[in-house]
């Protein structure tokens, strides 16, 4: 019979990967995610960090002792993602125990973006373990600002009751015309 060694760290490494995908489909709606095919099978996920300038949103992914040609990058108008493999080196330790913290095999990880970009104008860039996509906003992305003036509503009601009180004092005034006449036809 063979013992299991118990590894709690990655226990809890595939507890907060569970957490982080029920929090992203919470979140993010479906469509989001259905574009991209889904790996049942990966073990792990890369650090991101996400920019937002005013032109452009950037990703960067830190994907350690991993070569270019072994990521698959997929970018659509509301998402990226990032999927790949890090093969274990094969090494035998005749004496003595060896310690590895590094995770292999597949990964993936989508992330959603904060707004609409040009997904076949994307920049990359791969440097020392770190990929660097810088992802162009749409232009119905760029965040216009308008300023909601509060004061309107009132304007409106003001010019609705000036309008009444016109059309109220014209009412009056037609009534006492018709009044002045009747009186003066009714002495003849």
């Amino acid at each position: 019979m063979s013992l299991i060694r118990w590894q709690p760290l990655k226990e809890l490494d595939t507890l907060r990967r569970q957490m982080n995908h029920l929090f992203d489909e919470m979140i993010h709606s479906d469509r989001e995610f259905d574009q991209f095919p889904q790996l049942e099978n990966a073990l792990w996920g890369p650090a991101i960090e996400l920019k937002e300038t005013d032109k452009d949103v950037i990703l960067k992914a830190v994907v350690p002792g991993i070569e270019a040609k072994e990521l698959n990058v997929q970018v659509s108008e509301n998402a990226v993602s990032i999927t790949g493999e890090h093969r274990e080196e094969k090494r035998t330790e005749e004496k003595g125990y060896f310690r590895s913290e590094v995770q292999y095999g597949q990964f993936q990880r989508t992330v959603p973006l904060p707004v609409s970009v040009k997904h076949d104008e994307v920049q990359s860039e791969f440097k020392d373990g770190v990929l660097t996509l810088t992802l162009p906003k749409a232009e119905s992305s760029h965040r216009n600002v308008t300023k909601i003036d509060l004061t309107t509503q009132e304007k409106a009601r003001e010019a609705v009751v000036q309008q009444r009180q016109h059309d109220e004092h014209l009412q009056e005034t037609i009534h006492e015309r018709a009044a002045e006449e009747m009186g003066s036809a009714g002495a003849h």
